[in-house]
């Protein structure tokens, strides 16, 4: 079930009244990037998915199911989607303890880079993803480290996948796991000719917030501390 979440930001965006280019120049993108990525015309990269997912005060988990999304009052006078534990509407049955695979709701992101949201549940921060990164992928179109609000798990399934975190750089196969904290600067990539696989757990924090810094290659990034 492949879901287009450019609507969702925009209906997110709108209802908290935020101009577009507000929120473009607070997630370090272009006005006209952002209109693109609304109307379906292109997708964002992975950090600028988490960028505009924490900006809006929304979750991965409540971008990829919409049955669950709510949107509830703020102290500034706005609405966010609940995010820390996404509400069943009245009636509405529990989630399935059971998630067959071709029911995995999945994003085509920029560069390559594909996510499935696995079975989850209600009451948990916890997004579990199976990600897959084509030959050259990378979680930053332009090679820019990124940082967000989570602690990421993982464990690489199928191809070979290069992390920096920090200054240090890792080759990671198959069997290979890995947990560091999202606020340190981070890049995935595949630098192999096969695709690179792996089971995500992105375990969120709402306890960052934005800044600019340089990257390790000395340019200027919007990112989340």
């Amino acid at each position: 079930m492949q879901l287009d979440v450019g609507p969702e930001l925009r209906r997110v965006r709108e209802s908290q009244k935020l101009s577009l280019r507000s929120v473009a120049s607070a997630v370090g993108v272009s006005a006209s990037l952002l209109s693109q990525v609304e109307t379906g015309k292109t997708q964002p990269s992975v950090g600028t998915l988490f960028a505009l997912v924490h900006h809006l005060g929304m979750s991965l988990d409540g971008l990829m199911a919409p049955s669950t999304r709510e949107s509830v009052p703020t102290t500034r006078g706005t609405t966010r989607a609940r995010d820390n534990a996404p509400q069943r509407p009245a009636g509405q049955p529990a989630r399935p303890v059971v998630q067959r695979r071709e029911d995995n709701p999945n994003i085509e992101l920029q560069n390559g880079v594909r996510w499935e949201r696995l079975a989850a549940h209600d009451a948990t921060k916890v997004d579990p993803l199976i990600v897959t990164y084509a030959p050259g992928a990378s979680s930053s179109a332009d090679g820019k480290m990124m940082r967000h609000e989570s602690v990421e798990y993982g464990v690489v399934l199928e191809g070979q996948f290069t992390l920096r975190v920090d200054f240090d750089t890792y080759t990671l196969e198959p069997g290979d796991s890995f947990c560091f904290d999202g606020s340190r600067p981070h890049l995935f990539s595949n630098h192999g000719d096969v695709p690179a696989r792996g089971v995500w757990f992105v375990l969120e924090r709402r306890d960052l917030s934005y800044e600019v810094v340089h990257d390790h290659d000395g340019e200027r990034n919007k990112v989340a501390r």
